[in-house]
């Protein structure tokens, strides 16, 4: 689950990392009102769940109430990266002396979260590791988190000021507990700035949740801001579906997540672009078929849809009957190609073939007649 700018700095504020004042707006009015209390000059930044605002012109440096009340109102509405903005932080404009980096996530090869700091902040951290890799210290954390004489050793690549690196040390440190305590994927703060009279802020946050772990933190459940989410990954994830949204033509449902990782990979292989990861389970289900399919076709990109089954513990019978009964409850006219093997194999051909559908067995095959009949929708 990934959190607003202003979530992150709640949780910031809250474990003792310097954060400066804000507060979050809705109409360009309110925005107006807010810079007032916290003064001039003062930012506002769009709040989307997705980088780059800066570049798309969603971050600006105000200096009176009317820049305030023009820049606001253009943020408000406009769209970054296909999210539309619906609310602005309005903060303090800080004097950066220095943009720092300094971000936690976890290391999926090393299965340990891993710090990562950096003294070229305020950009991309992807490329400054391929440009100046140099530029990076990378420190693995265990189960304590991150103790003081490393926080110390990272400060001290940040910035060797003395006083610098204790209040960069005490922030790295809070870092990795909120990273830990949050039970987060990501706690990320870019830039992290020392200001010209040498003070530590963090400027930006970003944070994302473990939603595995969101049953041990209901306040944070209750941050998930559903209208900036796909609308599909919010259907699969109340239908119990695992669904991710890609930038391709050709739908997948597919029972269990290594075979839907399989059907990508070939549809890639032979040309295709899949346009998700769907994962209905080991369930026959006719809603959860229901629930797959009504999200793929409401994807106006998805051009031909690939229902891809082996059937192991799942019966293919079963299967066959829900998405007859899906296919009835939606009638899409999407072209649909239906591969099936496994247990009762025989029998779910049968029940298709009643109704004028065929089912292939070989994966290649229904793989490049799912992109062939794509191309011909498209």
């Amino acid at each position: 689950m990934n959190l607003h700018e202003h979530q992150g700095k709640e949780l910031f504020r809250a474990a003792g990392i310097p954060v400066p004042p804000g507060e979050v707006a809705r109409t360009a009015e309110e925005a107006v009102a807010i810079a007032g209390r916290l003064g001039y000059p003062a930012v506002v930044k769009a709040q989307v769940l997705i980088g780059g605002r800066g570049k798309a012109g969603g971050v600006k440096v105000v200096r009176t109430p009317e820049e305030m009340a023009r820049e606001a109102g253009r943020i408000l509405g406009m769209d970054i990266r296909g999210h539309t903005v619906h609310k602005v932080l309005v903060t303090p404009s800080a004097e950066i002396g220095l943009e720092l980096y300094a971000g936690i996530v976890l290391d999926r090869k090393t299965e340990t979260p891993l710090l990562m700091a950096s003294p070229a902040g305020g950009i991309d951290i992807e490329e400054v590791a391929r440009s100046t890799p140099e530029k990076i210290l990378r420190l693995h954390l265990d189960q304590r988190g991150l103790p003081d004489y490393r926080a110390r050793a990272a400060a001290q690549f940040l910035d060797p000021r003395w006083e610098v690196r204790k209040q960069l040390a005490r922030v790295l440190v809070r870092l990795a507990r909120v990273y830990r305590e949050q039970d987060a994927s990501l706690a990320e703060i870019n830039p992290l700035v020392v200001t010209k009279k040498g003070e530590v802020w963090a400027l930006d946050a970003k944070v994302v949740i473990d939603d595995n772990a969101l049953d041990r933190h209901p306040e944070l459940a209750e941050m998930r801001d559903l209208g900036a989410e796909d609308p599909g990954e919010v259907e699969a994830r109340e239908r119990g579906l695992s669904y991710v949204r890609l930038d391709g033509t050709i739908g997948c449902v597919v029972n269990g997540a290594g075979l839907a990782m399989a059907t990508m990979d070939l549809i890639q292989y032979h040309g295709g672009k899949p346009a998700n990861f769907l994962d209905i389970g080991g369930s026959s289900n006719p809603d959860k078929v229901t629930a797959a399919m009504n999200i793929l076709t409401r994807d106006s990109r998805v051009r031909a849809v690939l229902f891809n089954i082996f059937g192991g513990i799942t019966r293919c019978d079963d299967v066959a009957r829900g998405l007859l009964t899906a296919l009835d409850r939606i009638g899409t006219k999407t072209p649909i190609v239906i591969r099936l093997t496994g247990t009762n194999e025989a029998e779910a051909r049968e029940l298709l073939g009643a109704r004028g559908m065929t089912a292939l067995s070989d994966m290649d095959e229904a793989v490049r007649a799912v992109i062939a009949r794509a191309a011909e929708a498209a």
